[in-house]
């Protein structure tokens, strides 16, 4: 893929990682992305997940599949991520 001008001077938006938990939607996967923060006080590690609705054009990605995906403008009312690329691919069901 070329890369023109106008995308090099474009900020970097922000990409988050997880992992596709359904992709029964038509153009539409949700990825689930986990992260952990150490509690400021106490120092326990408290786990926490998000979970994004993200626009796959191509219908590439399926469940179970690492993925990186992309904030963007919102595309529906819960859809505004997009698939940038899959890192690897997971066991199907």
């Amino acid at each position: 893929m070329v890369e023109t001008t106008a995308e090099k001077s474009r900020k970097l938006r922000r990409l988050r990682r997880g992992v596709v938990t359904s992709d029964a939607r038509d153009k539409t996967i949700t990825v689930v992305n986990q992260w952990s923060r150490r509690h400021p006080k106490y120092g326990k590690i408290i786990r926490r997940r998000s979970t994004l609705h993200a626009h796959d054009a191509n219908n590439e990605a399926k469940k179970g599949d690492i993925v990186e995906v992309m904030a963007c403008r919102p595309i529906s009312k819960q859809k505004s991520w997009r698939l940038v690329r899959i890192i690897s691919r997971g066991v199907g069901e």
